[in-house]
């Protein structure tokens, strides 16, 4: 509603972009509820291990979205308070997509007998998508590239790799996103946890 607003206002196709965006942040929400909705998957280790792949490849879209208040500077078509709510909003349901999923994923982990895993899980798991989401945001690279152009982001992981001095921007951007996420989840984990116990 936000978004149409805008643009009848505007006359403005701005922002297109985000029904995208968020329509990838489902996709790990779907994917984990199917797997829930599936349990025998669980049973047969090497499905369920293609489909956490799946799962890890698109969760950081999740989460990408924050990145999109980056355009609050560079377009001028409507009032900034208008356009942060916008992107807001969009960005708040991917949050809350990613985590979630997430949350699934970490039960699934439990239901394995690997429960004492399962933290340890979310900060790797939240370390890889902020690290995708520099990945998407300043290389372009989008999770289908992995099967696509895989060679061209291996090559450019590696160089980060490689060269972390040179890439010091990257990292910097990755660990900060990786533990604010990380930060994000628990405290909605926790909020939970306190709305049920207040039941």
């Amino acid at each position: 509603m936000l978004l149409a607003a805008r643009i009848i206002a505007t006359g403005s196709p701005a922002y297109l972009f985000l029904p995208w965006n968020l329509f990838l942040a489902f996709v790990p929400y779907f994917i984990t509820g199917w797997l829930s909705s599936n349990v025998g998957i669980m049973e047969n280790k090497l499905k369920l291990l293609l489909v956490l792949a799946a799962w890890l490849l698109f969760i950081p879209n999740s989460f990408y979205i924050i990145t999109d208040l980056f355009h609050l500077t560079r377009i001028e078509s409507a009032p900034k308070w208008f356009d942060l709510l916008l992107i807001f909003s969009f960005a708040w349901n991917g949050i809350i997509c990613g985590i979630i999923s997430l949350r699934r994923v970490e039960l699934v982990v439990g239901l394995q007998g690997l429960k004492k895993f399962s933290v340890p899980m979310v900060f790797a798991v939240m370390w890889l998508s902020a690290f995708g989401i520099y990945i998407g945001r300043f290389l372009r690279f989008n999770s289908w590239d992995v099967i696509t152009d895989p060679f061209s982001l291996a090559a450019e992981i590696m160089d980060m790799v490689f060269h972390p001095l040179q890439n010091g921007y990257a990292w910097g951007m990755t660990m900060g996103y990786s533990v604010f996420m990380t930060f994000l989840y628990f405290t909605v984990k926790k909020l939970s946890e306190t709305f049920l116990v207040s039941r």
